[in-house]
């Protein structure tokens, strides 16, 4: 059975409401309502955006906000790539955020059309605690990252406040998930990542990492 988020993901008006509302407010609502959390977005997007001639992967890309801002800052034959698995979600990203060095594909997370060792960086933003079965994805970022790569996620983590008794479990219901503070570090670091950075801003983490040479 389709969870609340799955279903809203494949409604065409709601990808319209997701691109300029739902998404930029989740961003601001994981820092408690300070700026600690669109600071660090915002320095990481310039991070990955960064010149050059490098191949982007953006995961669950959604409507393309990520996507498009990756991409406009690349250079040469750099490219970033936007997959996700909404038709609405992709149609609202070709039609707002199809820039010149950017290009959007549907695919499932859980198997990336892509072979092994393809894409210098990966990245899931703001979207792994929507998607059911989450931690198999963070295998596939892995997997089609080159070697000396970067896998890049943001997403939910516990906090005390929820950690509160019943929150995890009324908030589940969603099918939003919210992610112990060691899952997705520990689920890269099975999977042979190293260089494993973890910021945690309010109620987001930010985890950084780099698929060995």
């Amino acid at each position: 059975m389709e969870s609340v988020a799955q279903r809203l993901m494949h409604n065409a008006h709601f990808a319209e409401i997701y691109e300029h509302l739902w998404r930029p407010t989740f961003t601001r609502l994981f820092s408690l309502g300070g700026r600690a959390t669109e600071d660090f977005d915002r320095a990481l997007r310039a991070y990955l955006a960064r010149p050059g001639e490098r191949s982007v992967l953006d995961v669950a890309c959604g409507p393309g906000n990520y996507t498009r801002r990756i991409a406009d800052g690349l250079t040469g034959d750099g490219r970033c790539v936007g997959l996700d698995f909404s038709a609405p979600m992709l149609t609202r990203a070709v039609r707002s955020n199809n820039v010149d060095r950017a290009a959007f594909i549907r695919g499932d997370a859980h198997a990336i059309p892509f072979g092994d060792n393809t894409f210098d960086a990966v990245t899931c933003l703001a979207a792994l605690y929507l998607i059911p079965d989450p931690l198999p994805v963070v295998d596939e970022l892995v997997r089609v990252a080159k070697p000396g790569g970067e896998i890049v996620v943001f997403t939910s983590v516990a906090t005390e406040v929820t950690s509160l008794p019943g929150v995890r479990r009324i908030v589940g219901m969603s099918g939003f998930r919210i992610f112990g503070a060691h899952e997705i570090v520990d689920r890269l670091r099975a999977a042979g990542v190293v260089d494993i950075e973890q910021s945690i801003t309010g109620h987001g983490q930010y985890v950084l990492a780099r698929k060995p040479r």
